[in-house]
């Protein structure tokens, strides 16, 4: 079991904690332990590191404030350290195949880039100065889309990078960007060439093709989403702890249900494993069991 913990002393903010740790699953004893911030020379920032470990084979790759480095899953040992950079960040390392090829990307406060897994060399970057809180996402035809929706000294809005590896190398350049959709405090989904996501605290979808929004509607103050793909859906938990059903279609914003699930401000991203949803704040979790749908 893998753990990432950062935080930062409000006395001595030099003497911050940001271990990346090994735990038995069986016994709970450390097996190895590494403080990434050392390693990779990086100040831990205001909300400390907020990444998730990456596995890829026999490495864990561990994003700090925008930074990459690799660690040997079994013993803990530094395998690699990738590019620095001058501007942090608080997205996860992100595995994508693009052009046949598996990489490693990292959104962060200078735009995107991507490393090979294997020894975290730089395959490309794009530079946009966003605000680096969400996860990119990758199209059908291998283009990144990266976002941002905070506005605190940053561009906002989504932008669709086209990617491609030619004679001369990697090349990663803006196709378009769009303010249709800001996303900030969620990731956003991609459905049948179209973007869902939080704009603010309502829903929006925009063209894939062009960015171009085509609707936006309903208030879930900072919300959270899950595509159900096979019927066409959002599922939406409202930060205030209503679960709805939205349709995932560009013709028009359509909420078709909502239901109160938990009470009190909820931030945690709800988890659907198999036909059971899981929905949890700080309080309290709720299990549903979801009806398949009908034929």
């Amino acid at each position: 079991m893998l753990v990432v913990d950062a935080a930062e002393d409000e006395i001595e903010p030099a003497r911050a904690l940001a271990a990346c740790l090994e735990i038995d699953a069986q016994s709970g004893a450390v097996v190895w332990s590494r403080n990434a911030a050392s390693d990779t020379h990086t100040n831990v920032p205001t909300w400390g590191f907020a990444s998730s470990p990456l596995v890829v084979g026999d490495l864990v790759i561990v994003a700090t404030a925008g930074a990459l480095v690799g660690y040997d899953i079994s013993t803990g040992n530094q395998r690699w350290l990738g590019p620095k950079t001058d501007r942090g960040g608080y997205s996860s390392p992100h595995l994508a195949t693009i052009g046949g090829v598996v990489q490693v990307l990292l959104v962060n406060g200078e735009g995107a880039m991507s490393v090979n897994p294997k020894d975290g060399t730089l395959l490309w970057k794009h530079a946009w100065e966003g605000d680096s809180i969400v996860q990119p996402a990758v199209t059908s035809d291998g283009d990144v889309l990266i976002g941002s929706g905070s506005g605190l000294g940053a561009e906002v809005g989504l932008r669709r990078v086209a990617v491609a590896n030619g004679p001369s190398g990697w090349t990663a350049g803006e196709r378009w960007t769009s303010i249709g959709l800001k996303p900030y405090f969620n990731d956003f989904v991609i459905h049948k060439d179209h973007g869902f996501g939080f704009d603010g605290s309502a829903l929006a979808c925009i063209d894939l093709k062009n960015g171009e929004r085509k609707w936006k509607g309903g208030h879930y103050g900072h919300g959270q989403i899950v595509l159900l793909s096979d019927q066409d859906l959002l599922l939406v938990l409202s930060e205030s702890g209503e679960l709805a059903l939205v349709q995932a279609i560009p013709d028009q914003f359509t909420e078709v249900a909502r239901i109160k699930a938990v009470e009190g401000k909820t931030w945690n991203h709800p988890v659907v494993v198999g036909d059971v949803l899981l929905v949890r704040n700080d309080h309290e979790m709720v299990a549903f069991r979801m009806s398949p749908p009908s034929s």
